[in-house]
C-alpha cells in the first residue's frame, strides 16, 4: 500500500467546525495507513489542536468497540491502528488460510523471537546459550521480516551486536508497548498458530502412535 501524504489532507480539513467530517477523515487515515499514526502526527498534518484530535480519536475507539463492528480502532505501538477484533481472529484466520498460504514462522524463529522479546537487548551468543543451538540464519530471517533490529553493541570482548524487538513486532502481535507482552505460555500459543511443522515420516508417526 502506498504511503499516505498527510500534509495534503490539511487542505481538506472541515470548515465551520464540522467534527463529523473531521471524524470521517480520521477514520479514513487510520484505515489506509499501514503504520500506526500518533495523535500528534495527525494533529500536526491536519492543523488541528492535539486535544481535539485526541478526543475525536477516543470517540472512534468507543464507536468501534461496539459489538456490531468487526473491526476495532486501538492504540498500538504508540499510534492508532485499525484491525479485526480479537473475538473474530479465528474466523478471519480460517477464511484467510483458504485464500492464501499462511505466514510461516518456524519453531526456531519463534523461540529466538521469544528470547529477544523477554531478554532484550540481547546478543547472539546469549541467545545461543539460552536456546542451546546456533541461530544465525534465524536472526537473519527475523531481521528481514523487521521483527527485530540491531541495538548497538555490548561493551564486552568482541563487542557483539545487541538485538531488540521492533515497532513491527508490536504491530504484528497487537501490543501497545512491551509492558503488554503476554506470558511465555501465551506467547508460544500466539506463535504456534503461525507455525507450520512438517508431518513426521510414516515410520516415526507409527512409532509414536504405539508408544
Amino acid at each position: 500500500m502506498e504511503e499516505l501524504d498527510l500534509s495534503q489532507l490539511g487542505e481538506e480539513r472541515p470548515s465551520g467546525g464540522d467534527e463529523a467530517q473531521l471524524k470521517a477523515i480520521l477514520e479514513a487515515i487510520i484505515y489506509v495507513t499501514d503504520e500506526p499514526l500518533s495523535a500528534q502526527q495527525i494533529a500536526a498534518a491536519l492543523g488541528h489542536p492535539i486535544d481535539k484530535i485526541k478526543r475525536i480519536l477516543d470517540e472512534l475507539v468507543a464507536e468501534y468497540a461496539r459489538p456490531e463492528h468487526g473491526l476495532t480502532v486501538r492504540e498500538v505501538a504508540g499510534g492508532y491502528k485499525m484491525a479485526t477484533k480479537a473475538e473474530h481472529h479465528e474466523a478471519v484466520r480460517a477464511f484467510v488460510k483458504k485464500l492464501t498460504p499462511p505466514l510461516k514462522l518456524s519453531l526456531a524463529a519463534l523461540e529466538t523471537l521469544a528470547v529477544i522479546a523477554y531478554k532484550q537487548p540481547v546478543t547472539a551468543p546469549e541467545i545461543m546459550e539460552i536456546r542451546g543451538v546456533q541461530g544465525a540464519s534465524v536472526l537473519k530471517t527475523l531481521l528481514e521480516r523487521k521483527l527485530i533490529a540491531e541495538s548497538g553493541r555490548k561493551n564486552v570482548v568482541g563487542k557483539p551486536i545487541l538485538y531488540k524487538t521492533t515497532k513491527e513486532f508490536l504491530v504484528q502481535f497487537g501490543l501497545k508497548d512491551l509492558s503488554e507482552l503476554p506470558t511465555l505460555k501465551e506467547f508460544e500459543e500466539l506463535g504456534r498458530m503461525e507455525v507450520v511443522e512438517p508431518d513426521p515420516p510414516p515410520e516415526t508417526k507409527a512409532a509414536s502412535e504405539h508408544g
